[in-house]
């Protein structure tokens, strides 16, 4: 059996970019999150040590999302290597941070990134 854990569209308000208006004044961002584990023990035995709490999950990512960026490639890359580091169970990693109604994109409803193995 394949496992795997989704978080997505984690909202935040942060201030990551690199215009000075966006260090300033910030902007909406959303996180998602997909995660390959070997946590099959859990589906027989419920109990949480078997498995990756979501909870810590989040908030790992609310704790790098803390932290000012002028790039989304830095935040995305800060959240994949911190997950990848407090969780070992993890085989396979995605992390998607994008930026909602981004300044200088006319009307788009978001530009991100994703980085994934």
């Amino acid at each position: 059996m394949k496992t795997s854990i989704q978080i997505d569209n984690i909202r935040f308000y942060a201030y990551h970019g690199v215009m000075e208006q966006e260090q300033i004044v910030g902007n909406h961002f959303t996180v998602s999150i997909l995660l390959e584990a070997d946590v099959v023990k859990a589906t027989a035995t419920d109990e949480l040590d078997e498995t990756i709490s979501y909870a810590d999950v989040c908030d790992v990512v609310k704790e790098e999302m803390e932290i000012p960026s002028k790039l989304l490639e830095h935040v995305a890359g800060r959240i994949y290597r911190r997950l990848r580091s407090t969780f070992p169970k993890i085989t396979a990693l995605e992390v998607k941070v994008y930026k909602l109604n981004p300044p200088g994109c006319g009307e788009a409803e978001r530009a991100g990134v994703i980085l994934r193995d």
